[in-house]
């Protein structure tokens, strides 16, 4: 039985604010938004009450005390999930990530199927070209202009400790990783389950459906990868799905976790921090 932690993890140049449930279920760490926070997760969890082992992490300078670093990119996010897992003791885990988070979890899981019980992904990783030279632009420009507003915001947490470049740069780095060529290639890799929770409602910035069109993007994969299904498309937008739609993600929780148990990859593994028990 490894019991509830709270604490800082230090990971390269930086260090990262870590919350870990302990217990004796299955192991899940949660996967933020690009420039969320932790607690974002919270109705989720507790909509999977506590038999399970719930790791939640802020990406680096995100949140009120995860620190700044060097290195803001995507590899880096990638890293950071193991290092999280290494340093509470925990070998195989149940990855849940929202956007940016969906796009982390996607790529850790096709990478380490030895420590990825499945996948939960919560509209993110769609395999779709959105990203031009106009769009780029205009990212850089949007940030450009919000950068009075940035430091202003930091102390609730709500905005990162990244110069205006350093989030535009994040940003137009998404859309380079979510194109068709990159992303698809990712998720044919991925062994385990994977259900993804997809939203109906536009985002922030989208214009006519052109967040239906990437969803879509999802359709070939789920025809070719048995693996890979949806799980649930709910009638929130992809800011409000944790909030209005966490009953949601949590069902899909429980669902990869299911078929985690009977498949091949790890019906009766015993975790170290856990053994699986969870309902």
């Amino acid at each position: 039985m490894t019991t509830a932690w709270t604490g800082m993890v230090p990971v390269d140049d930086t260090a990262l604010a870590v919350t870990d449930t302990g217990g004796p279920g299955t192991p899940v760490v949660y996967l933020n938004g690009h420039f969320a926070t932790q607690g974002y997760w919270r109705r989720v969890i507790a909509d999977l009450g506590p038999r399970w082992r719930h790791l939640t992490y802020d990406e680096r300078a995100r949140g009120r005390k995860s620190r700044r670093s060097a290195d803001y990119s995507f590899e880096a996010a990638v890293r950071d999930v193991g290092a999280v897992l290494d340093a509470r003791g925990v070998d195989r885990a149940l990855v849940v990530g929202w956007s940016y988070g969906a796009f982390v979890g996607a790529h850790w899981a096709s990478r380490n199927p030895d420590r990825a019980l499945g996948a939960v992904l919560v509209d993110g990783a769609q395999p779709y070209d959105w990203l031009s030279e106009e769009m780029e632009q205009g990212i850089r420009r949007f940030f450009r202009r919000m950068a009075w507003l940035m430091p202003l915001l930091r102390p609730t947490g709500l905005t990162p400790r990244m110069t205006a470049a350093e989030m535009a740069n994040s940003n137009i780095e998404v859309g380079r990783i979510a194109r068709e060529r990159e992303l698809g290639p990712v998720l044919d890799g991925i062994t385990v389950p994977v259900r993804y929770v997809l939203a109906s409602g536009t985002s922030f910035g989208s214009k006519g459906d052109e967040q239906e069109r990437i969803r879509a993007g999802l359709d070939p994969v789920f025809r070719r990868k048995p693996n890979i299904q949806l799980s649930a498309k709910v009638p929130s937008n992809h800011g409000a799905i944790l909030k209005k739609d966490a009953p949601a993600v949590a069902t899909a929780v429980r669902e990869v976790a299911a078929l985690a148990r009977s498949a091949p990859y790890g019906p009766e593994r015993t975790y170290r921090g856990g053994h699986g028990v969870d309902q």
